[in-house]
């Protein structure tokens, strides 16, 4: 069984400057177009679309384009707002406001070497912008470009040692590369210029769980959410957390409250190894079902609902499930190795040998719980028990009596087959109850 970790929120911060340089107007020019002056988007948009209709000057055109690209932002429409600033840049090439747009456009579009380019002519132009640097930085990052990432954090924090943001990101850097100590190192230094930051908290409890302090990191995950009480991950983190030290309640809370805040297939799939390392099989069954109904190609689900099949005994279903999550990531080698093995369980389990075989053919098993059986020794042996002590007691009854055991063996397996897989129904333990009948039956 796997589980999920996603422990690290990776705030990066991508600082957008929205302070745009005021136009040159008339006092009687009643088209104010500052996105300074109009809160409401679409209002902003028409008065700066009736400016640049109004075939003003090339400077006010771009500072047109530039605040009602700022508008679009707000309604998130990108592409029209990149577009507008794309216009503006081919009036103005050096307009810094609108290169410090288009960046941060481009960054939050996922085009991060665009991004960079933008980046780099603002820093030629603006070389003392440690906002600038770090926002290059996490472009940087995004790329998996991890030592330029640091080198412009480096830069950032150069230019103003209080930029708590660039020494959070510089700390997600070093989470990723491994260096855990210089992470905490970080988070800390932005939890000492008081960062209004909360998931700094969260990052540090990441790397402080990868040093092996769960005692630390646990300290810091009741912070981010003291702090933030209704952000899920902090909760489902610290479940993580509970969960890695065994303390399978306390993870379960958090990740009621998790998903209590937002349902996610991840926060259901940590629920459910929670239930499962409890060996409450149905409940994490029922969680990893939630999780696939949220996500149905939630490869992790699968795997670990068929690790909870194959505990339950049912090999069948386990098979079903790992076959699903190799199907959907080949790559899988847990759910990979996993299938391989219950197969092989399976197939020795199938093997026609009485002394490891149950009173009935498992290859014809329909039913889930000779299925069960079948997949499971001690269940064999118990099956095969209670066959002999069933035997053994009916051979020294006749008439009524025999009779009436008769009748009480078929209620056993009528009432085991009904009963197998409800949450309140333990097979083994009825099974064992049954044999030590039979035994005080026959003697």
């Amino acid at each position: 069984m796997s589980k999920v970790t996603n422990a690290c929120l990776l705030a990066l911060a991508i600082v957008h400057l929205s302070a745009l340089p005021a136009p040159a107007q008339n006092a009687t020019d009643a088209l104010a177009c500052e996105a300074s002056q109009v809160s409401d988007p679409d209002a902003l948009i028409a008065v700066c679309t009736a400016q640049l209709e109004s075939k003003s000057d090339v400077a006010r055109q771009v500072e047109a384009l530039v605040a009602r690209a700022a508008a679009y932002t707000k309604k998130h429409q990108n592409d029209r707002a990149l577009a507008d600033l794309s216009r503006a840049l081919a009036l103005d090439g050096d307009h810094l406001a609108a290169l410090k747009a288009r960046a941060h456009g481009y960054y939050d579009n996922y085009q991060y070497d665009r991004a960079i380019q933008d980046f780099n002519r603002v820093i030629a132009i603006a070389p003392n912008d440690s906002d600038i640097f770090d926002a290059r930085g996490n472009a940087f990052l995004q790329r998996g470009a991890y030592a330029r990432a640091i080198d412009d954090y480096i830069e950032a924090i150069r230019i103003d040692a209080g930029n708590a943001q660039a020494f959070i990101d510089r700390g997600v850097a070093y989470y990723l590369t491994g260096k855990q100590e210089k992470a905490v190192a970080d988070y800390s230094e932005a939890i000492r210029l008081n960062t209004t930051n909360s998931a700094v908290f969260a990052n540090r409890a990441a790397a402080y769980k990868k040093m092996g302090r769960p005692d630390r990191a646990l300290k810091d995950e009741d912070e981010a959410i003291r702090r933030d009480p209704n952000d899920a991950e902090f909760h489902s983190n610290r479940g993580l957390t509970y969960a890695d030290l065994h303390d399978y309640d306390r993870a379960i809370a958090d990740y009621n409250e998790a998903i209590r805040i937002h349902p996610q297939a991840n926060f259901l799939t940590n629920r459910g190894d929670s239930y499962q390392f409890k060996k409450e099989y149905d409940h994490a069954i029922a969680d990893y079902d939630a999780a696939l109904k949220l996500d149905p190609k939630f490869t992790l689900a699968y795997n670990n609902l068929g690790a909870a099949y194959k505990r339950k005994g049912d090999l069948d279903r386990a098979i079903m499930n790992y076959e699903q999550a190799v199907r959907l990531n080949p790559s899988d080698d847990t759910a990979v190795d996993n299938l391989k093995a219950v197969r092989r369980d399976r197939e020795r389990l199938a093997l026609v040998n009485p002394a490891a075989s149950p009173t009935f053919n498992c290859g014809a098993a329909k039913r889930a719980v000779e299925k069960a059986i079948c997949s499971d020794e001690e269940l064999v042996r118990l099956d095969r028990d209670i066959n002999g002590a069933y035997q053994s007691a009916l051979a020294k009854l006749a008439g009524a009596k025999a009779t009436a055991l008769r009748q009480d063996q078929r209620t056993f397996l009528a009432t085991r087959d009904r009963m197998f897989g409800r949450p309140d129904y333990q097979l083994r333990k009825e099974m064992e109850r049954r044999h030590l009948e039979l035994m005080a039956m026959g003697r």
